[in-house]
This record gives C-alpha cells, sequence and structure tokens, in this order.
C-alpha cells in the first residue's frame, strides 16, 4: 500500500509541537540537536501540473524519483528512479495497458506500492517477483492543499510526521484566492528562503515590479518565538512605511515561510514559498498568493486571468534577484568565514533579523540538506534566464499555451500567404480589404512572437535597472 500521512499539521500557533501532545515525531527527527532533513515532507509538484498519462521525474535531495499516478488504486505513487533490475530510470518507461509502471528496458511491471507484478522473461513458475529485490523502491506520498508531498526518510516516520501546510488556507473559506505558481531555481533552497523572509529587500531589488524605492525605509523586525522546528517574527509598521498594517512571519523548519498581512485596503495577503531541496545549488520554487479581499471584485478579475499569464509576470519577478543571488552564495562559499555567516556578513540592522536568525537555525542544528557538498560552476546570464526548461515544459498551463501560440503563428503565415497570393489578382475594395489582412495578420505574427519568447527567457536588463523616465 501507499503509505499516506495523517492529515495533520504543525500548528504556527506553537511550533515546539511535542510528540506527548500529538502523538507525532518532530520534523527533522527526534535529536534534539540535529535536524535530519531527510525525515520532512516536500512538496514536489502541484497536482494540476502532474500528467496521469505518463511518469513524472523529479529530483529530491540529489535523488531521482518517479511519480505515476495508480488508476487502479487511484493515488499517486513515488519510487526511487531505479528498475531493481539493471537500475535504469523508470521515468523513461511508460504506464502500460495494465495501469502498471513499465520499466523500458526489459518491461519489468510495478503496481502503485512497489510491487513487481510481471517479469516477462521468466518461466511458468513465476517466483522472481515475488521476491523483495523485485520491488521497487518506493517513497511516501500524499496530497494536501493541492501539492503532492514527498517522504524521503524512513517510511516507518512518515505518518506520525506532520506535513507542513499553511495553516491560515485549512479553513477551506470559499474566500480565499489563491495564485500559484513554481520554478526551478539555479540556488540553494536556504538561500531562497533567506532571500524570500528578507523584507527589506523588495523596494530595491523589485523596483518596477512589485516594489518601489520610495518605499525604502527603517524595518524593525522582531523574533518572537525560536526552536528546533523554526520560528516567528514580527514587523509592527509592516511594509509601505506602515501604510499596510503589521506583518507577521513564520517560517517552517525546513522549507516553508508565510508572510501574513492584514490592511483595510487590501484585506488579507498571505506571500507563502515553499523551497524544496532538488540537488546542491538548485531547488524548487512553489510560491502561493492567497487573497482574501474586503471586495469580490479583486477576485474576480484575478479567477478570469489565466494561470500561464500569471506565471509569465511571476517569472519576470523571480528573475529580479535570480542572477545575483546565483553568485551571492558562491561568495559565500569562498569565503573564509563560510561556516560563519556573522563574520562572513555584515548584519547591523533590525532588517537582518529574520536573515541572521534563519543562519543560526541552520547553524545550530546542523541542517544541511548536502553536507560536505560544494556548489557547481556558475552558469551563464544566458542559462540563469533561461524559462523553458525552469518551468514551462513542467507546467501544464505553460506548455499548453505555448503550443496554442504556435499554432496560431503557423495559422497567421497561412493566412498571409493567402492574402499575398491573391492580391495581385484582386481590385477595388477587395484589395483593401486584403492589404488590411496582411497588415493585421503581420502584426498579430509580431505580437505572439514576442509572447513566444516569453515562455522561453527572461529579459536580461531587470526593471530596476531601466533608466528613469523624465
Amino acid at each position: 500500500m501507499n503509505t499516506t500521512a495523517t492529515p495533520v499539521s504543525v500548528t504556527s500557533q506553537n511550533l515546539n509541537v511535542e510528540r506527548e501532545e500529538t502523538g507525532t515525531l518532530p520534523a527533522g527527527g527526534s535529536d534534539a540537536n540535529f535536524f535530519d532533513c531527510k525525515e520532512v515532507w516536500y512538496p514536489v509538484h502541484y497536482v494540476e501540473d502532474l500528467t496521469k498519462s505518463k511518469p513524472n521525474k523529479f529530483t529530491l535531495l540529489g535523488k531521482d524519483i518517479v511519480i505515476w499516478w495508480d488508476k487502479k488504486g487511484e493515488f499517486w505513487s513515488v519510487f526511487e528512479d531505479k528498475c531493481p533490475h539493471r537500475l535504469v530510470p523508470l521515468s523513461e518507461g511508460r504506464i502500460n495497458e495494465e495501469g502498471l509502471l513499465e520499466c523500458p528496458y526489459h518491461g519489468w511491471a510495478f503496481s502503485g506500492s512497489g510491487n513487481c507484478e510481471f517479469i516477462p522473461q521468466q518461466g511458468e513458475d513465476h517466483t522472481a517477483e515475488q521476491s523483495k529485490r523485485a520491488c521497487a523502491n518506493y517513497l511516501p506520498a500524499t496530497v494536501r492543499q493541492g501539492l503532492l508531498f514527498v517522504y524521503p526518510g524512513n517510511p516507518e516516520n512518515a505518518a506520525k510526521t506532520a506535513v507542513p501546510v499553511v495553516d491560515p488556507l485549512e479553513d477551506g473559506s470559499p474566500e480565499w484566492v489563491c495564485i500559484n505558481t513554481f520554478r526551478d531555481l539555479p540556488y540553494d533552497a536556504i538561500t531562497l528562503l533567506e532571500n524570500v523572509i528578507d523584507a527589506s529587500h523588495v523596494p530595491y531589488t523589485h523596483h518596477g515590479t512589485v516594489g518601489n524605492r520610495g518605499y525604502a525605509g527603517p524595518v524593525q523586525l522582531e523574533v518572537v518565538e525560536s526552536s528546533k522546528q523554526g520560528f516567528k517574527g514580527v514587523w509592527q509598521d509592516g511594509p509601505r512605511k506602515g501604510s499596510l498594517g503589521r506583518q507577521d512571519t513564520t517560517f517552517i523548519a525546513p522549507c516553508l515561510m508565510w508572510h501574513d498581512l492584514t490592511s483595510k485596503k487590501f484585506g488579507r495577503t498571505l506571500t507563502v514559498v515553499y523551497a524544496t531541496p532538488t540537488r546542491k545549488g538548485e531547488c524548487r520554487l512553489f510560491a502561493r498568493f492567497p487573497f482574501k479581499f474586503p471586495s469580490k471584485i479583486p477576485g474576480f478579475f484575478i479567477k478570469l486571468t489565466p494561470r500561464w499569464y500569471s506565471h509569465l509576470g511571476q517569472n519576470t519577478i523571480l528573475e529580479d534577484d535570480q542572477i545575483f543571488l546565483h553568485l551571492q552564495e558562491r561568495y559565500l562559499e569562498q569565503s573564509q568565514n563560510r561556516n560563519n555567516f556573522a563574520k562572513a556578513y555584515y548584519l547591523p540592522t533590525a532588517a537582518d533579523s529574520y536573515v541572521a536568525e534563519m543562519r543560526s537555525w541552520m547553524q545550530q542544528y546542523k541542517a544541511d540538506p548536502f553536507p560536505g557538498e560544494t556548489l557547481p560552476p556558475a552558469l551563464t546570464k544566458e542559462q540563469l534566464l533561461d524559462r523553458y526548461h525552469s518551468h514551462t515544459i513542467n507546467c501544464a498551463s505553460c506548455s499548453a499555451a505555448l503550443k496554442m501560440i504556435e499554432k496560431l503563428k503557423l495559422a497567421c503565415i497561412v493566412v498571409l500567404i493567402l492574402a499575398l497570393g491573391m492580391t495581385p489578382l484582386a481590385a477595388g475594395f477587395v484589395t483593401w480589404g486584403l492589404s488590411f489582412v496582411i497588415l493585421a495578420g503581420g502584426g498579430l505574427w509580431l505580437y505572439l512572437s514576442k509572447l513566444e519568447k516569453r515562455f522561453y527567457e527572461g529579459e536580461e536588463l531587470p526593471s530596476r535597472n531601466r533608466p528613469v523616465k523624465s
């Protein structure tokens, strides 16, 4: 059977959840001085982006896994991406007519529990598949709040360990309107969380997208609770020079954080980030932006906006800091103080309180998902701005939109060829009509070409560095 987590969540009211009180194991293991990054549930996909008709590949903590839909059991099954026979990736196989995951090399077939159900090469005795050595190595998986979570640690601990969900969303209120996106980022999960938890960078880094330098000023962040399970903080004045009200921040170790802001003007807004470590120097970001507006009108327009269109804008925001964060963590690794953040960084203001707390947490509990590993060589700007492989190809909405754009571009070319071919034979108003078709078709083709490019790559010049219009 596929191991499924007990539907419990880490509560933001008490981060230091005791085993005796809840009957669960703490995330990171029971050692009070060590956070085991394997003994944690990690999100790996939005369910809406998974394909039920074929295997889906992912890398979690340096281990390749395969995600596939068991239509008989009606659940998402996750295996280590190795056939027990000859160690080839099962993600290169298929889901066969019987609904089994079939190895591409010799056709060994597996059910969702990991049991080998069929070995074509054996004789009539059919005993080989009964061996434990014939089973695929399955990982516990569960779906919560639209995300598929996987547990890479001891399978026996999975059902006892809380799934890190966003508490405010557990009320299931239809008033929540949520924008979701994801992207594979070229830097570590801790670098991502350190960046998002730092509210003071927004006016400068994201000037022209979601920030404005005019709102920059003192940021008095205060850590009010801390433990092995994470920490909580408060910014009493809040963003935009206090015009929006207080902002609360929660960090659920090791991969989840959110800002919680309520204002009279905009209602309640959450900025939620999961950082799932894939390989050293790489992670997958899951960003969620739930809103509770005072009026139904903003939510109505958000729901009308195509998901792929929102993703284009969110990719632009991510690229505001993607290049320098990729280099920042390499500078830190090369520093002689790389193991002492307090010396490597100069953190003199209260605006750095959350960053200091997160780095302290990581050092105190030795919470490194890739101990002893070094970062790979730095990527070029062109590679860092790649959108196709880091998002589009894995996003159901964006990949479908891209295919539609390609079809529309082809249709424009066909119409243009026909119109150009008919023009010499036409006269009078027909000629004017054909000329309009040619101009409109050409303009549409150019617009679609620019839109298509945005699915493949980002802009090299960020908004903050563009010339100021006088």
